[in-house]
């Protein structure tokens, strides 16, 4: 039986052709690369790897230009709104269902903690999101568990960035109108925090940025030759600072970030952590990994150590592809599991093949269903962050660890300040210097021949069940929202 594709919508239609154009224009790798995102999802499984080639070459846009000190354009006409106490825009770049990463992922857990709690969540997406990523039936307002996920679907989008952004906060505004939020919640980057403070300048809505990384860290890492002297280094992170600076409040993960976040100018009193977290459904019992195992070919005696990421170089995961080499020359039954997708894994998966561990020593999943996770968590003994020494892995902390602690698993991490927040070593798990793997060779020797990780483990998700639930967040976000009087 056939399946059903959804017929596209003439503004989506639209939308995508005024897309198509202006990426023609100005850069054709882009243009093919959006041609191969609106074919049929059958299809465009099969052009997987063309899609990935493409995505490395295509010219990422840079930030808009902001001399005027981050605004996205002159407010908007001043216009009445009588706020819904506890309704809450966030503002966000993408979401779920269409977008499955550790941002959706938060930005969706926190608004269904925060509708238990009895606010009044609601979700925008960036302007174009997600036709412009090749979903060609989406619709204006859709309903993820509850939720709902506002999309900002004009006939035409103008090109560029600050031309986007203005169109951008003129159909926010439209919505806030419509909505009457009480506050605005727009999280990294600071696309969604120049928007949300060009709607307070309408409105006089308080805004709550959430910094979920530094993005122009991230940047830097994702080609080879930047460095933090280059022009759109420094401008990303001008625009991030001045978000950081004139929002009411800063939401950030950690210690780390909050340090980072004062240094840039920010009072630490209206900076506050609300950290990766987890629901009840990882705090249950873990499901029986045997079926799994098998079906991955593992024995039962194997000493299984994997990780949930995007494939991305500074995850490291070269690393770890080294140690389980060399684990395997020492007589170590090691299978290493890696679960996701990115840029770098047909690089890995090379690596993988040179090293020997194509023999079914390493196996690479591709990305599976978030609901699938715990599945996996189930085959693992051990769950590893080898995180490069690089600033946003120094800063930034990650999910996947949190919810593999509260799975029940020990985890062996970079030994990075952002990272020293998550785990406690000969308690939760082990910290290894990171890039180094002669000494993730030796960690993970003693963790298999050791028999204190499953007391870690049973100690790491006794700690996540403490301090880190969605629940424990939206308390938080709650309080802050409470400050602002938007409660």
């Amino acid at each position: 039986m056939s399946r059903h594709i959804p017929t596209p919508s003439p503004r989506a239609l639209s939308l995508a052709a005024s897309v198509a154009w202006g990426e023609l224009r100005h850069d054709p790798v882009r243009a093919m690369l959006l041609g191969v995102r609106m074919l049929p999802p059958p299809v465009r499984r099969r052009a997987g790897s063309l899609e990935r080639r493409l995505a490395a070459r295509a010219r990422a846009a840079g930030p808009a230009a902001a001399p005027d000190g981050g605004r996205v354009a002159p407010p908007l006409p001043r216009s009445a709104v009588r706020p819904v106490p506890g309704r809450v825009l966030h503002l966000v770049t993408n979401s779920l269902p269409v977008k499955h990463a550790g941002y959706t992922v938060r930005t969706q857990k926190i608004a269904e903690a925060q509708r238990a709690l009895g606010l009044d969540p609601h979700v925008v997406t960036r302007i174009g999101f997600p036709v412009a990523q090749g979903v060609m039936a989406a619709r204006p307002v859709e309903s993820v568990a509850g939720v709902p996920h506002h999309r900002l679907l004009p006939w035409w989008l103008p090109y560029g960035q600050s031309a986007l952004l203005a169109r951008d906060a003129e159909l926010a505004g439209r919505l806030v109108e419509r909505l009457r939020p009480a506050v605005l919640h727009p999280a990294t980057d600071h696309g969604n925090g120049r928007v949300a403070l060009a709607l307070r300048a309408s409105y006089g809505l308080p805004v709550v940025y959430e910094v979920r990384g530094f993005l122009e860290d991230t940047w830097l890492t994702q080609a080879p030759g930047r460095t933090p002297a280059h022009p759109s280094y420094r401008a990303r992170r001008e625009l991030e600072t001045s978000v950081m600076r004139e929002a009411d409040l800063v939401l950030t993960l950690g210690a780390a970030m909050k340090a980072e976040i004062v240094g840039r100018g920010v009072p630490e009193e209206r900076v506050l952590i609300v950290p990766n977290a987890v629901d009840a459904a990882f705090l249950a019992p873990p499901p029986d990994g045997a079926a799994l195992r098998a079906r991955l070919g593992i024995a039962p005696e194997d000493f299984v150590v994997g990780t949930v990421s995007t494939l991305a170089p500074h995850e490291g995961i070269g690393t770890l592809l080294h140690a389980g080499a060399a684990l395997r020359r020492r007589g170590v039954p090691v299978r290493l599991l890696i679960v996701g997708d990115g840029p770098q894994r047909a690089e890995l998966a090379a690596l993988a093949a040179r090293l020997g561990l194509d023999d079914g020593t390493a196996l690479f999943t591709g990305r599976v269903p978030h609901t699938q996770v715990r599945a996996y968590h189930a085959v693992l003994d051990l769950f590893a962050v080898p995180r490069t020494d690089e600033r946003v892995c120094r800063t930034v902390t990650p999910l996947k660890p949190v919810e593999a602690m509260a799975s029940g698993l020990p985890v062996a991490a970079s030994d990075l300040p952002a990272l020293r927040e998550l785990v406690m070593p000969g308690e939760t798990g082990q910290l290894i210097p990171p890039d180094s793997p002669q000494s993730w060779t030796e960690s993970m020797e003693k963790l298999y021949y050791g028999h204190n990780r499953y007391e870690w483990g049973s100690a790491a998700r006794e700690l996540v069940a403490r301090d880190r639930t969605w629940t424990r967040v939206a308390e938080t976000t709650r309080e802050a929202y409470r400050a602002l009087g938007a409660v």
